[in-house]
């Protein structure tokens, strides 16, 4: 093989490789885009839904969600700071007894809980049964709050949790805020595709 019919078998062999990796970036990208996306921010056409799901951690007072085909108001938003953690519980709907929490370091997790306010049990314990269920203790701590729409709650403060979970999908919260007993509620932990924001009447 002679030198010229060399370089050009080589300058064949580097476009390939360049034209493959143009591909491979460009199918990224699209794979990365939820929902199929397009530039822009818009979802393509032909996508599982037409209803932009939102971000869960954009969430305030006065905004609707829909949960596993119910549809809540966010009446009141609580923001709890522990060291370098953050997370957000949303109450849905006044006299519901439920609410959300969205926690986002560093993966997305979403909680739905529902109060138990007959419940009898306290924290501390390595396993606690409830409900026909045991739980097992996760974690504890204190963190300080801020409160915004209807909460109940004075506008700032500090907030005790005991955290316990069964299964991997249940859990079983303790809650005391400011100088109050313990709060108890069971939550199951949410797919993101069970929520999704909806957006004002006006943009439907």
């Amino acid at each position: 093989m002679d030198a010229s019919v060399t370089y050009l078998v080589a300058a064949v062999s580097v476009l390939a490789v360049a034209v493959a990796a143009t591909v491979v970036r460009a199918r990224r990208r699209a794979v990365a885009r939820p929902g199929g996306e397009q530039p822009g921010g818009r979802p393509a056409r032909g996508t599982v839904t037409e209803t932009p799901r939102g971000d869960p951690q954009r969430l305030a007072p006065g905004d609707r969600v829909r949960i596993r085909e119910r549809e809540y108001v966010v009446d009141g938003t609580v923001r709890l700071v522990e060291g370098d953690w953050s997370w957000v519980q949303h109450l849905l709907g006044t006299g519901t007894g439920m609410w959300l929490s969205v926690e986002g370091n560093p993966d997305l997790e979403l909680v739905l809980w529902t109060a138990e306010p007959g419940a009898t049990v306290t924290p501390g314990a390595p396993t606690i049964d409830l409900g026909g269920r045991r739980y097992t203790w996760s974690e504890s701590g204190q963190a300080r709050y801020t409160a915004a729409g209807v909460t109940g709650l004075p506008p700032a403060g500090t907030m005790r949790y005991h955290d316990y979970q069964s299964g991997g999908a249940a859990r079983l919260a303790f809650e005391a805020y400011g100088e109050e007993g313990w709060r108890v509620a069971r939550g199951d932990l949410l797919d993101p595709a069970e929520l999704a924001i909806q957006p004002p009447t006006g943009e439907r």
